[in-house]
Protein backbone atom coordinates (compact mmCIF):
# COMPACT_ATOMS: atom_id res chain seq x y z
CA UNK A 1 0.00 0.00 0.00
CA UNK A 2 1.38 3.40 -1.02
CA UNK A 3 1.11 5.68 2.04
CA UNK A 4 1.78 9.35 2.77
CA UNK A 5 2.41 10.79 6.24
CA UNK A 6 1.25 14.42 6.35
CA UNK A 7 3.02 16.59 8.93
CA UNK A 8 1.96 20.25 9.32
CA UNK A 9 4.76 22.41 10.71
CA UNK A 10 5.16 25.84 12.24
CA UNK A 11 8.42 26.47 14.11
CA UNK A 12 9.38 22.80 14.41
CA UNK A 13 13.04 23.13 13.39
CA UNK A 14 14.42 21.26 16.41
CA UNK A 15 11.93 18.40 16.07
CA UNK A 16 12.05 17.83 12.33
CA UNK A 17 15.30 15.90 11.83
CA UNK A 18 14.82 13.41 14.71
CA UNK A 19 11.15 12.99 13.76
CA UNK A 20 11.87 12.06 10.15
CA UNK A 21 14.66 9.70 11.18
CA UNK A 22 12.37 7.96 13.67
CA UNK A 23 9.46 7.73 11.21
CA UNK A 24 11.63 6.06 8.58
CA UNK A 25 12.96 3.60 11.15
CA UNK A 26 9.39 2.33 11.67
CA UNK A 27 7.84 2.95 8.23
CA UNK A 28 10.65 3.03 5.67
CA UNK A 29 8.31 2.47 2.72
CA UNK A 30 6.07 5.45 3.50
CA UNK A 31 6.52 8.94 2.05
CA UNK A 32 6.34 12.12 4.13
CA UNK A 33 4.72 15.41 3.16
CA UNK A 34 5.74 18.42 5.28
CA UNK A 35 3.21 21.25 5.06
CA UNK A 36 5.02 24.32 6.37
CA UNK A 37 3.27 27.59 7.16
CA UNK A 38 6.24 29.86 6.46
CA UNK A 39 7.91 29.08 9.80
CA UNK A 40 10.15 31.98 10.87
CA UNK A 41 12.61 29.56 12.53
CA UNK A 42 13.64 28.00 9.20
CA UNK A 43 11.61 24.78 9.38
CA UNK A 44 10.57 25.10 5.74
CA UNK A 45 14.13 25.54 4.52
CA UNK A 46 15.26 22.53 6.55
CA UNK A 47 12.42 20.50 5.05
CA UNK A 48 13.61 21.46 1.57
CA UNK A 49 17.07 20.14 2.45
CA UNK A 50 15.62 16.80 3.49
CA UNK A 51 13.51 16.65 0.31
CA UNK A 52 16.61 17.26 -1.82
CA UNK A 53 18.41 14.39 -0.06
CA UNK A 54 15.59 11.83 0.17
CA UNK A 55 12.95 11.19 -2.54
CA UNK A 56 10.51 10.00 0.15
CA UNK A 57 10.27 13.54 1.57
CA UNK A 58 8.06 16.19 -0.04
CA UNK A 59 7.28 19.77 0.99
CA UNK A 60 4.36 22.17 0.56
CA UNK A 61 5.07 25.79 1.45
CA UNK A 62 2.21 28.06 2.45
CA UNK A 63 2.21 31.84 2.76
CA UNK A 64 1.64 32.00 6.52
CA UNK A 65 0.05 30.42 9.57
CA UNK A 66 -3.22 29.29 7.98
CA UNK A 67 -4.31 26.64 10.47
CA UNK A 68 -4.05 22.92 11.12
CA UNK A 69 -7.24 21.97 9.32
CA UNK A 70 -6.36 23.69 6.05
CA UNK A 71 -2.85 22.18 6.23
CA UNK A 72 -4.29 18.67 6.41
CA UNK A 73 -6.81 19.40 3.65
CA UNK A 74 -3.93 20.58 1.43
CA UNK A 75 -2.06 17.40 2.31
CA UNK A 76 -5.08 15.20 1.60
CA UNK A 77 -5.51 16.80 -1.83
CA UNK A 78 -1.81 16.22 -2.52
CA UNK A 79 -2.20 12.55 -1.58
CA UNK A 80 -5.14 12.14 -3.97
CA UNK A 81 -3.35 13.95 -6.81
CA UNK A 82 -0.27 11.76 -6.37
CA UNK A 83 -2.21 8.48 -6.16
CA UNK A 84 -1.48 7.45 -2.58
CA UNK A 85 -3.64 4.63 -1.23
CA UNK A 86 -3.75 6.06 2.31
CA UNK A 87 -2.77 9.27 4.10
CA UNK A 88 -1.82 9.90 7.73
CA UNK A 89 -2.36 12.86 10.00
CA UNK A 90 0.61 13.22 12.34
CA UNK A 91 1.92 15.99 14.60
CA UNK A 92 5.50 17.22 14.32
CA UNK A 93 6.14 17.40 18.07
CA UNK A 94 6.52 13.69 18.97
CA UNK A 95 3.18 13.64 20.82
CA UNK A 96 2.29 11.10 18.12
CA UNK A 97 4.92 8.43 18.59
CA UNK A 98 6.18 6.95 15.29
CA UNK A 99 6.47 3.54 16.96
CA UNK A 100 2.72 3.10 16.35
CA UNK A 101 3.03 3.44 12.57
CA UNK A 102 3.31 -0.34 11.98
CA UNK A 103 0.07 -0.81 13.96
CA UNK A 104 -1.67 1.77 11.77
CA UNK A 105 -0.37 0.19 8.57
CA UNK A 106 -1.64 -3.20 9.64
CA UNK A 107 -5.06 -1.87 10.72
CA UNK A 108 -5.67 0.20 7.56
CA UNK A 109 -5.53 -2.99 5.49
CA UNK A 110 -9.05 -3.83 6.72
CA UNK A 111 -10.39 -0.39 7.71
CA UNK A 112 -11.19 2.90 6.00
CA UNK A 113 -10.10 5.13 8.89
CA UNK A 114 -7.74 4.18 11.72
CA UNK A 115 -7.66 6.42 14.80
CA UNK A 116 -4.94 6.34 17.44
CA UNK A 117 -7.03 6.44 20.59
CA UNK A 118 -6.13 7.62 24.07
CA UNK A 119 -9.42 6.38 25.51
CA UNK A 120 -9.55 2.66 24.81
CA UNK A 121 -7.77 -0.09 26.79
CA UNK A 122 -4.04 0.36 26.28
CA UNK A 123 -4.31 4.08 25.50
CA UNK A 124 -3.19 6.80 27.91
CA UNK A 125 -2.08 10.41 28.49
CA UNK A 126 0.49 9.91 31.29
CA UNK A 127 1.97 13.39 31.58
CA UNK A 128 -1.15 15.51 31.12
CA UNK A 129 -2.42 17.86 33.77
CA UNK A 130 -5.81 17.24 35.37
CA UNK A 131 -7.20 20.27 33.57
CA UNK A 132 -6.14 19.06 30.15
CA UNK A 133 -7.52 15.57 30.81
CA UNK A 134 -10.81 17.13 31.87
CA UNK A 135 -11.08 19.34 28.78
CA UNK A 136 -10.22 16.53 26.37
CA UNK A 137 -12.31 13.86 28.09
CA UNK A 138 -15.38 16.06 28.50
CA UNK A 139 -15.05 17.31 24.94
CA UNK A 140 -15.06 13.76 23.63
CA UNK A 141 -18.06 12.76 25.70
CA UNK A 142 -19.95 15.86 24.56
CA UNK A 143 -19.19 15.26 20.87
CA UNK A 144 -20.03 11.56 21.04
CA UNK A 145 -23.32 12.20 22.86
CA UNK A 146 -24.46 15.12 20.70
CA UNK A 147 -23.52 13.68 17.31
CA UNK A 148 -23.75 9.95 17.96
CA UNK A 149 -20.17 9.36 16.87
CA UNK A 150 -19.34 5.78 17.94
CA UNK A 151 -15.66 6.55 18.50
CA UNK A 152 -13.96 6.68 21.90
CA UNK A 153 -11.51 9.40 20.85
CA UNK A 154 -13.12 11.59 18.19
CA UNK A 155 -10.74 14.52 18.85
CA UNK A 156 -7.62 12.40 18.25
CA UNK A 157 -5.22 13.75 15.64
CA UNK A 158 -3.13 10.65 14.89
CA UNK A 159 -5.04 9.00 12.05
CA UNK A 160 -4.83 7.17 8.75
CA UNK A 161 -7.44 7.52 5.98
CA UNK A 162 -7.90 5.43 2.88
CA UNK A 163 -7.99 7.33 -0.42
CA UNK A 164 -11.65 6.38 -0.94
CA UNK A 165 -12.59 8.19 2.27
CA UNK A 166 -10.76 11.39 1.32
CA UNK A 167 -12.42 11.39 -2.10
CA UNK A 168 -15.88 11.02 -0.53
CA UNK A 169 -16.02 13.57 2.32
CA UNK A 170 -15.96 16.78 0.23
CA UNK A 171 -12.70 18.33 1.40
CA UNK A 172 -13.53 21.74 -0.08
CA UNK A 173 -16.38 22.31 2.39
CA UNK A 174 -14.31 21.65 5.54
CA UNK A 175 -13.62 24.85 7.47
CA UNK A 176 -12.83 23.67 11.01
CA UNK A 177 -9.44 23.77 12.73
CA UNK A 178 -7.92 22.01 15.76
CA UNK A 179 -10.22 19.77 17.80
CA UNK A 180 -13.20 20.79 15.68
CA UNK A 181 -11.44 19.58 12.54
CA UNK A 182 -10.94 16.12 14.02
CA UNK A 183 -14.53 15.92 15.24
CA UNK A 184 -15.86 17.07 11.87
CA UNK A 185 -13.89 14.49 9.91
CA UNK A 186 -14.90 11.68 12.28
CA UNK A 187 -18.52 12.78 11.88
CA UNK A 188 -18.28 12.89 8.08
CA UNK A 189 -16.63 9.48 7.91
CA UNK A 190 -19.35 8.04 10.14
CA UNK A 191 -22.09 9.62 7.99
CA UNK A 192 -20.50 8.13 4.88
CA UNK A 193 -20.70 4.68 6.52
CA UNK A 194 -17.02 3.88 6.30
CA UNK A 195 -15.28 1.35 8.54
CA UNK A 196 -13.50 2.95 11.51
CA UNK A 197 -10.94 1.17 13.70
CA UNK A 198 -9.34 2.54 16.87
CA UNK A 199 -5.94 1.38 18.06
CA UNK A 200 -4.51 2.31 21.49
CA UNK A 201 -1.72 4.87 21.75
CA UNK A 202 0.10 6.64 24.56
CA UNK A 203 -0.07 10.37 23.91
CA UNK A 204 2.76 12.45 25.36
CA UNK A 205 3.19 16.23 25.59
CA UNK A 206 5.48 17.69 22.97
CA UNK A 207 9.25 17.29 23.53
CA UNK A 208 10.35 20.72 22.25
CA UNK A 209 8.46 23.99 21.89
CA UNK A 210 5.12 25.30 23.08
CA UNK A 211 1.75 23.54 22.96
CA UNK A 212 -0.69 24.94 20.37
CA UNK A 213 -3.69 24.29 22.61
CA UNK A 214 -5.79 27.43 23.19
CA UNK A 215 -9.18 28.55 24.46
CA UNK A 216 -10.12 29.47 20.88
CA UNK A 217 -9.58 25.88 19.72
CA UNK A 218 -11.77 24.50 22.53
CA UNK A 219 -14.57 27.01 21.84
CA UNK A 220 -14.47 26.27 18.11
CA UNK A 221 -14.90 22.55 18.77
CA UNK A 222 -17.84 23.15 21.12
CA UNK A 223 -19.48 25.48 18.59
CA UNK A 224 -19.03 23.02 15.73
CA UNK A 225 -20.70 20.19 17.67
CA UNK A 226 -23.70 22.37 18.51
CA UNK A 227 -24.06 23.62 14.93
CA UNK A 228 -23.72 20.09 13.54
CA UNK A 229 -26.36 18.85 15.96
CA UNK A 230 -28.69 21.57 14.68
CA UNK A 231 -27.95 20.68 11.05
CA UNK A 232 -26.24 23.98 10.33
CA UNK A 233 -22.97 22.68 8.85
CA UNK A 234 -22.37 21.50 5.25
CA UNK A 235 -22.23 17.75 4.79
CA UNK A 236 -21.46 15.63 1.71
CA UNK A 237 -24.19 13.43 0.30
CA UNK A 238 -24.09 9.89 1.73
CA UNK A 239 -21.89 7.55 -0.28
CA UNK A 240 -23.58 4.61 -1.94
CA UNK A 241 -22.10 1.81 0.18
CA UNK A 242 -23.44 -1.63 0.93
CA UNK A 243 -22.03 -1.73 4.46
CA UNK A 244 -23.26 0.28 7.40
CA UNK A 245 -20.64 2.17 9.41
CA UNK A 246 -19.02 0.30 12.22
CA UNK A 247 -16.30 0.99 14.72
CA UNK A 248 -13.84 -1.66 15.85
CA UNK A 249 -11.32 -1.48 18.66
CA UNK A 250 -8.04 -3.19 17.84
CA UNK A 251 -6.32 -4.69 20.86
CA UNK A 252 -2.55 -4.76 20.88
Amino acid sequence: MKTLIIIPTYNEYDNLRPLLETIFSYAPQSDILIVDDNSPDGTGQLADQFAAEDPRVHVLHRAGKLGLGTAYVAGFKYSIEHNYDAAFEMDADFSHDPKYLPDFLKAIETADLVIGSRYIPGGSTPNWSFGRRCISGCGNIFARFMLGIPVHDCTAGFRCYRREVLESIDLDTIQSQGYAFQVELAYRVMKQRFRITEIPITFMDRRVGKSKMSRKIVIEAFTYVVRARLGKVPMPSPALRKETSRVEVAQK
